[in-house]
């Protein structure tokens, strides 16, 4: 993003774990995802980040995220991502289609028993 003010951004207050890679490094570290928008994030986690650094975050439903931290303030820091994304897919869950049996069912949306074609005959 530009150095333009992004207070008024819209941004979804959330609580997701994501991994940040710090300046092209190897080792990931898992952040607690506080508050998320198109523009970018803040983040939560012991780890020592510098202002300036680039990062890479790897958010759910979205995959990795270019950007740079922004701001530090105790143990949270804001990262202004280089382009940006849609929010709303990191909200999604994770497994979306009735049909995918690699996650809980409880994870699933329900079946949509008013349509006789979706029922399974016994």
């Amino acid at each position: 993003m530009s150095s333009v003010e992004t207070r008024q951004v819209d941004r979804d207050s959330l609580l997701l774990i994501a991994e940040v890679r710090i300046d092209g490094g190897e080792k990931c570290h898992r952040v607690k995802v506080r508050n998320l928008s198109s523009g970018g994030m803040m983040a939560e986690a012991e780890l020592k980040v510098a202002r300036g650094a680039l990062v890479t975050v790897d958010l759910r439903n979205i995959g990795p995220v270019e950007g740079s931290i922004a701001w530090i303030e105790g143990n949270r820091f804001g990262i202004a991502f280089l382009e940006e994304i849609d929010p709303k897919l990191a909200r999604a869950p994770v497994g979306t289609t009735a049909n995918d049996l690699s996650s809980p069912r409880f994870t699933r949306p329900a079946l949509d028993k008013t349509d006789p074609r979706k029922l399974r005959a016994i």
